[in-house]
């Protein structure tokens, strides 16, 4: 009887170790399908794209003309070669820097005051802040060169800054409201018996608990800045020209292919960068929230 049991145990864990896996297959299947399909195909194509050579008309090669005369690493040399482009990256990075550390001045307070109201104004006031969203992108932005135009300020750095404040400050504001929302109070009660005042309690005590807020709403806005052309455009236009302009110029305009993703896959390295060490900094972050609570 004993043995019975057992053989029909493992039985019915099999069966249920297979029910189990064509579960697992069904649910994860189509994300993985989607993400294989729409972003790392395409990614290849990119790569494979950056080393192949322009077509005299533009595009690339045809890959019939033989893979002697189709492939090439002229994109990265001539890339690696001018100084005009590291220059382009680099104010792309300040332009991005800059958003992000306004964003933070400026989301840090409202999310504070999101965070401490009472819970029947909370989801009013989150509203507020992603109620920008259900108008269009070039609205906003069409808004602001109504707004800059009659003051002198369009088409200047000012005016590419004011733009991406605006239109990235509610995914730094989202994350910080959501960190600073948990904070327990009694850690800020403890603190002021312990004679802190109120700037060393933020100091001591709040901040750092906002930290991963911080790090994951830094990742989201400087990471889409650091592409993104249409702002640079509209409200700088031809005398801003960030990284994602000179990506977007190079396939729709000059129809280098081959130089707009060499350009694209350096701005990956640069995302993939910046993401690892946002994710770094989170970590050190949840280690400081757990050493003060």
């Amino acid at each position: 009887m004993r043995g019975c049991s057992s053989v029909d145990e493992r039985r019915e864990e099999r069966e249920v170790g297979g029910a189990g896996g064509w579960t697992r297959w069904i649910v994860t299947g189509p994300p993985v399908a989607f993400l294989l399909a729409f972003f790392l195909v395409p990614a290849l194509i990119v790569v494979a794209a950056s080393f192949r050579e322009p077509g005299e008309f533009g595009g690339l090669v045809p890959l019939a003309a033989g893979f002697a005369n189709a492939l090439s690493l002229e994109a990265y040399r001539f890339l690696l070669g001018d100084l005009v482009y590291a220059e382009i990256f680099a104010i792309s990075f300040l332009v991005a820097l800059a958003t992000t550390v306004i964003c933070i001045a400026a989301a840090y307070p409202l999310a504070w005051l999101i965070a401490r109201s009472p819970r029947r104004r909370r989801d009013l006031l989150v509203l507020l802040v992603i109620l920008p969203f259900a108008s269009n992108f070039l609205v906003r932005i069409y808004a602001w060169i109504m707004l800059l135009g009659p003051a002198n300020l369009l088409y200047t750095p000012f005016a590419v800054i004011v733009g991406m404040v605006y239109v990235h400050l509610p995914f730094m504001v989202l994350p910080l409201y959501t960190n600073l929302e948990k904070h327990d109070p009694a850690l800020l009660e403890a603190a002021q018996d312990l004679g802190a005042n109120a700037w060393t309690r933020f100091w001591r005590v709040t901040f750092p608990l906002s930290l991963p807020g911080i790090y994951s709403g830094s990742a989201l806005v400087f990471i889409p800045v650091l592409g993104m052309f249409a702002v640079p455009e509209l409200l700088g236009g031809t005398g801003d020209i960030l990284i994602g302009n000179l990506i977007k110029e190079q396939f729709l305009d000059n129809r280098d292919w081959p130089l707009g993703s060499a350009l694209s896959i350096g701005l990956t390295i640069a995302v993939l960068a910046f993401a690892a060490l946002a994710a770094a900094g989170a970590r050190r972050g949840l280690k400081g929230t757990e050493a003060v609570s």
